[in-house]
């Protein structure tokens, strides 16, 4: 054999491992754990999808995603974060209410999570502090359970003489947090804040015929 048809031999074997490897998809898996459904989220996906492809990631391509939906049945979710873990994803991330993160943190000290909530990280027992979250947990806060007050103040604004009514679906773990805060606000305020629970589309309907009837003037409907 001459020195050339070696090299040649060599950089073919060097070459071929390469190929093989850039024509077989990436095994890297993300799980994506929400307390909501697929279709109240379509437009959370798809900019989620987004972010991935700015940085390079592409589903079905360079990774998979494992979507699990609770459909508001926050009693599943702790099922369906553990079923993510035993697939071993690499990572999960928890939306759709802090319940999400909670239940994937029962399910996992080790693999990373990433959440997104409106409630205090550190009240609800996920992170150890906002500067130094400590262990597998991390992730975003909108503090929108700390805006009670500005939203009541909005609506004595909008509305100075309406009563004011919360919308809570009492099966959310977080239910009594949120409704706290929110009286807090209202006693602040001088207000009394009507309750309202709704846990299912029919409730909701209920609640609407409701205030149908209840407006001035207004009569049944066969």
């Amino acid at each position: 054999m001459t020195r050339r048809e070696l090299i040649t031999l060599l950089g073919v074997a060097a070459i071929r491992p390469l190929a093989v490897h850039a024509q077989q998809p990436a095994t890297t898996a993300i799980g994506f754990l929400s307390s909501a459904s697929a279709d109240a989220y379509t437009p959370y996906v798809a900019a989620f999808r987004a972010g991935l492809a700015e940085t390079g990631h592409v589903e079905g391509n360079s990774l998979a995603v494992e979507f699990r939906w609770a459909d508001s049945q926050y009693s599943r979710l702790r099922a369906l974060a553990e079923d993510l873990v035993r697939r071993r994803v690499s990572l999960i991330v928890a939306t759709g209410g802090i319940a999400s993160a909670q239940a994937a943190k029962a399910a996992t000290t080790s693999i990373p999570i990433v959440f997104t909530s409106g409630f205090d990280p550190v009240g609800m027992g996920l992170v150890s502090s906002l500067n130094n979250p400590g262990g597998n947990v991390t992730g975003v806060s909108f503090f929108a359970a700390q805006l009670s007050a500005k939203r009541i103040g909005i609506l004595r604004q909008l509305a100075p003489s309406a009563p004011i009514a919360l919308l809570i679906n009492p099966n959310n773990p977080n239910a009594a947090v949120e409704l706290a805060d929110a009286r807090a606000a209202a006693e602040l305020a001088g207000q009394s804040i009507r309750v309202l629970n709704a846990s299912s589309e029919r409730d909701l309907d209920d609640l609407a015929a409701s205030f149908d009837r209840e407006r001035p003037g207004a009569s049944g409907r066969q």
